[in-house]
């Protein structure tokens, strides 16, 4: 894909309305995941963003999250230009995220094709990033949905899967393959299948597609969605758009893009990512594929600490002057905030979800 056509038809949306609450306690509702800054000086929104240089043009980047998170997000990075903050009411799914998407750059570009990506990721091979979307955008120009897959590195319960077809051989800078499968978050014993077969890979939630080929699809396999975008659509260029998505968007019923879309389309491809150095920082523990453990296997991220006899631990804080002493400890998750203390296993990090389901059921809503 040449570069000025790439300035002039290819768009990134940046998905960076979630509630974050996988790093609890230090992601918060007010303060999610993708504008924290773990152990970098900038927040996983701003290197979003940042590795997007080069190949995209910060006016041909789109944001969609939610008004209370667009000021901020705004603040991180105000290269992007306002109008290209696209305000969801409320949370109803990526599939309808990649409709208002799809919709804001059909009135800019009919013809443009868009890369769907994500706020919260961590992504260590740029250039090899920039590669894999280019090529994706030269796949997608052919009609395909086409989506980003990673080499699974063990038998992982907490990612999708997708299973590779036949060889497409007509994009011969990069390995391509029909899809012929997506597929739910596995029992342990089927991921262990899915590592010995050799031809499942991890779904990074990252699409390309051109967006005439995406609202087709969404008018075939979600009829619904489909008329709700068309009210939107009907008073895009007009006073009263934002009233218009106000008034339509509740009545949409939430869904993912996955189940929705990718689950039930034909001409899907998968670009395997083998040696992107990717990671949705997904929980505590994951951490450590992301950043480099000291010399005793411990990463803390703590201005004022103390640790004595502690290894293979992780140590974190919300920016607090609060001296953190750690004394015999191993292989364990602390993080302290303003008003919440978390400790766990490592192993057990990924039941932060529980917490927070109890939190929710229990009324403390405070501390999400």
């Amino acid at each position: 894909m040449d570069g000025e056509k790439m300035v002039d038809d290819f768009f990134a949306v940046i998905m960076a309305g979630g509630g974050g609450t996988r790093l609890w306690p230090l992601s918060r509702k007010e303060l999610p995941k993708q504008m924290l800054k773990l152990g970098s000086e900038h927040s996983l929104f701003e290197l979003a963003v940042k590795r997007l240089e080069g190949l995209f043009l910060p006016d041909h980047i789109l944001v969609v999250t939610i008004a209370e998170q667009a000021v901020k997000l705004q603040e991180l990075c105000p290269q992007i230009p306002v109008e290209n903050y696209l305000l969801e009411p409320m949370p109803r799914g990526t599939a309808s995220v990649v409709g208002l998407a799809a919709l804001a750059i059909k009135n800019r570009a009919p013809n443009g094709t868009m890369a769907i990506l994500t706020a919260d990721h961590h992504i260590n091979n740029v250039p090899y990033f920039h590669q894999l979307l280019e090529t994706a955008g030269d796949v997608a120009s052919k009609g395909y949905l086409v989506t980003l897959g990673i080499e699974p590195t063990f038998p992982s319960t907490g990612y999708g899967y997708i299973e590779r077809g036949e060889k497409l051989d007509e994009f011969p800078t990069q390995p391509v393959y029909n899809v012929k499968k997506f597929k739910e978050k596995p029992e342990k014993e089927i991921a262990e299948q899915f590592l010995l077969q050799g031809d499942h890979d991890w779904n990074s939630g990252m699409f390309i597609w051109r967006v005439d080929r995406i609202l087709r699809e969404i008018n075939q396999s979600m009829p619904e969605l489909y008329q709700k975008l068309k009210e939107i659509d009907r008073d895009w260029n007009t006073p009263v758009k934002r009233e218009t998505i106000e008034a339509v968007w509740p009545t949409i019923k939430p869904q993912t893009i996955d189940y929705g879309i990718m689950e039930h389309a034909s001409q899907v491809a998968v670009l395997p990512a083998e040696g992107l150095g990717w990671n949705d920082v997904g929980s505590w523990d994951s951490l450590y594929d992301v950043l480099q453990p000291d010399e005793k296997d411990n990463i803390i991220l703590v201005d004022n600490f103390i640790g004595i006899d502690t290894q293979s631990s992780l140590v974190c804080d919300d920016g607090t002057k609060k001296l953190i002493v750690t004394i015999g400890i191993d292989d364990l998750i602390v993080v302290n905030t303003r008003d919440a203390l978390l400790i766990c296993p490592k192993s057990d990090s990924q039941r932060v979800r529980e917490l927070v389901k109890i939190l929710k059921e229990q009324g403390l809503e405070q501390y999400l």
